[in-house]
């Protein structure tokens, strides 16, 4: 493979990748957390676009609620996780990185 063929799937992929990024930032997933008392959404890039807890999560304790609230990022993100990866796998398909 020459110079002149890996620039060009450097190029390839770049624009695939970039694509693949905004994308992501336009999709976005809801995590939930004790029992539905605390949702999180956030998109594809991480970034949280609301949190909503209910006036029954709102009775717990300080310690509890922020569990609850961190339960319900860990969940939105690990399904932002899933997006990514599978954005980026879709992005880099048939690629042939010579490295």
């Amino acid at each position: 493979m020459d110079l002149n063929e890996m620039m060009a799937q450097a190029k390839e992929l770049q624009a695939k990748v970039g694509a693949a990024q905004d994308s992501l930032g336009k999709v976005t997933v809801k995590g939930l957390a004790g029992n539905g008392d605390c949702i999180v959404e956030m998109t594809g890039k991480y970034d949280i676009v609301n949190v909503i807890i209910s006036d029954t999560a709102m009775k717990n304790t300080a310690a509890d609620l922020s569990k609850i609230v961190r339960d319900a990022f860990l969940d939105a993100k690990s399904k932002a996780d899933i997006l990514i990866d599978k954005a980026m796998s879709q992005a880099t398909a048939g690629v042939n990185l010579p490295f």
